[in-house]
């Protein structure tokens, strides 16, 4: 397995390098471009080593290579960046580089053999792809990608509205508030004092190396138990209501404000949405995204009186029509309505300055 992860890997950053010199000369090279030169590479005295794994792995780095450059100039992530070694490494298996036995639930590789795997559960169908994970704290996955039926959950007639945030990391519509668990903060001082104890080592020394495992380790538990979090929290809610919505938030130009940043990407909002969207997709319920640009926490959620300014500081305020509002709960109801309009089930939004003017 080391040595497939070495073989993906060094061909990745090679062909990164390539296809980043091609661009800087005005040149283009695509997939095919690439897949022909790692043909001719393999075959040359140097590279002889590429042939000593499964081709498998090796092909699926330039794919993987062609994704990330599609995203880039698709603006939906930065450049593509090198892979490390002290990084997370993994491997890519497609049909003809695997092999699984249902009945037994056996998995064989392409020129490693049988990997000895302690199931988290039962694979039902053959899976169509398969991926070897290797974490920087020393833990090594098996990841599957399996067709199956979608099953879904008993409808309640239920909506709801959220409204996410970092005090709390969200607030419903019916009243609930979802605690900010902030791991991040818990595990600050620990996260802290073994970054001090790495530097302090010679890098590259056996302690060095020891004490790397130490802190991806922590690392790896603030990333678990966040996930595990909002898995929790998207579960609840699909099986509570039919219909949840959402603000579609500017996350990227947010985490920009230095003061929120941190905080942000510890809240995971993005996470949660797409944990929220996944499960919803997979069990027939149904997500709706309101625009941004809606000012729920500015609007009145009783008369429909939308206020001129309401910064960040003021969590409650009160209306000229005598309701007093809890700012993200009163958001949560005003996405709600939204939602529903979206959705078209029945319900109109609609928001003015004048006090007749009633959300309904």
């Amino acid at each position: 397995m080391a040595r497939t992860f070495g073989c993906v890997r060094y061909v990745y950053n090679h062909f990164l390098n390539e296809r980043t010199q091609a661009f800087q000369q005005g040149e283009r090279m695509n997939y095919l471009q690439s897949s022909a030169a790692l043909t001719n590479l393999k075959r040359g005295p140097d590279h002889l080593w590429l042939n000593e794994v499964s081709s498998v792995p090796v092909q699926q780095s330039l794919r993987n290579l062609q994704t990330a450059f599609r995203n880039f100039f698709e603006k939906r992530t930065g450049y593509p960046s090198f892979k490390r070694k002290s990084g997370q490494q993994s491997a890519e298996y497609t049909r003809s580089g695997f092999r699984f036995e249902i009945g037994n639930q056996r998995l064989l590789l392409a020129k490693i053999g049988r990997l000895k795997v302690k199931w988290s559960r039962k694979v039902p169908v053959e899976p169509t792809s398969v991926t070897v994970i290797h974490k920087p704290s020393g833990r090594y996955f098996v990841s599957m990608v399996v067709d199956v039926k979608s099953a879904p959950l008993p409808a309640t007639g239920q909506n709801v509205g959220i409204d996410f945030g970092i005090n709390r990391l969200a607030t419903l519509s019916t009243g609930e508030t979802v605690a900010n668990p902030r791991y991040l903060d818990k595990y600050h001082q620990r996260m802290k004092r073994a970054q001090q104890d790495l530097s302090r080592k010679k890098k590259g020394s056996t302690r060095y190396n020891k004490q790397k495992v130490k802190l991806a380790k922590l690392h790896e538990k603030i990333a678990n138990s966040r996930k595990d979090t909002l898995n929790k929290l998207a579960w609840n809610l699909n099986t509570r209501f039919d219909l949840i919505c959402v603000e579609d938030l500017a996350l990227r130009n947010m985490t920009k404000n230095h003061c929120l940043a941190r905080s942000l990407n510890d809240a995971s909002i993005g996470a949660a949405i797409r944990a929220i969207e996944a499960k919803a997709a997979m069990h027939g319920k149904q997500v709706v995204k309101v625009d941004r640009w809606f000012p729920s926490s500015k609007l009145c959620s009783r008369c429909g009186v939308l206020q001129e300014s309401l910064p960040l500081n003021i969590r409650q305020w009160s209306c000229d029509c005598g309701a007093i509002h809890d700012r993200d709960e009163n958001a949560a109801i005003n996405i709600l309505r939204a939602g529903q309009a979206l959705h078209g089930d029945g319900v109109r939004a609609t928001c003015s300055s004048e006090p007749e003017a009633v959300c309904l």
